[in-house]
């Protein structure tokens, strides 16, 4: 025969263990897990968006260097065409220098044939000249305003009387091709008539020749340009500068 053995006691409150105590491992959550979720989505995509954000970056700075070396390379495209505009520029400034130069010196000139027939065709008739003869221009001098650059005339001859004289400055004067302000008379004597040989009466005795005024005339070449006295310069016969001139202003060299 079998017997039961039955411990009613172990049945009792005090003798029952804590269910708590009997599982030693971690306690999890027995709450919604979303938030859990989210945070180790946010962990894994943080890397990733820190990496595409470079790589951006990185692309974006790769595409700034090439436009850099670009606009380095036009820069320096631009620099050289800069210099060469320069040196051109420079050029023509100096063919203009040299052909203004070159104009003001043709423009300065004054045919001595156009003056000298200037001058016989104002000379009185009781006038004689004897010699006319160039005055070479005054040096600049420091601080004071330059002198006239064509320089000037001086006219020696004799005449019947001062009046013939004051006459003939008169007309010179009016002449275009010589200052009238600067026209004086520096010199004007009586002399004896100039003879070839002592003349004498039917009794022998000398007879002394007459007295005339031997003078001497200076003036100043004018400054007006040549191409302004291209009528003046056509009346004396001047055809040759007269062309030249034309053909300048023609091609804008000179200004009409």
């Amino acid at each position: 025969m079998y017997s039961l053995d039955i411990n009613f006691l172990k049945d009792r409150p005090a003798y029952q263990s804590n269910p708590d105590k009997k599982s030693g491992g971690v306690k999890l959550p027995t709450g919604s897990l979303t938030p859990v979720y989210i945070g180790v989505g946010l962990g894994l995509s943080l890397p990733i968006f820190v990496g595409v954000g470079w790589w951006f970056l990185q692309a974006k700075n790769l595409e700034l260097e090439q436009a850099i070396a670009l606009l380095d390379q036009e820069n320096k495209k631009l620099d050289a065409e800069i210099s060469n505009i320069n040196k051109i520029k420079e050029q023509t400034n100096a063919v203009k220098g040299e052909t203004q130069s070159l104009v003001t010196v043709f423009d300065q000139i004054r045919p001595w044939s156009a003056m000298l027939e200037d001058l016989r065709d104002r000379i009185p008739g009781s006038v004689q000249i004897e010699n006319v003869k160039q005055i070479p221009p005054v040096p600049p001098v420091e601080g004071q305003p330059p002198g006239n650059p064509a320089g000037g005339i001086e006219i020696t001859g004799l005449a019947r009387s001062f009046n013939d004289v004051n006459d003939f400055l008169l007309t010179l004067q009016q002449s275009r091709f010589l200052k009238a302000s600067e026209s004086k008379i520096i010199t004007a004597s009586l002399v004896d008539a100039p003879v070839q040989q002592a003349s004498s009466n039917s009794k022998g005795i000398a007879i002394k020749p007459p007295q005339i005024v031997r003078y001497t005339i200076q003036s100043s070449l004018s400054d007006v340009p040549a191409s302004e006295l291209i009528r003046e310069l056509e009346q004396k016969g001047t055809v040759g500068l007269v062309t030249r001139i034309r053909s300048m202003q023609q091609t804008g060299v000179i200004t009409r």
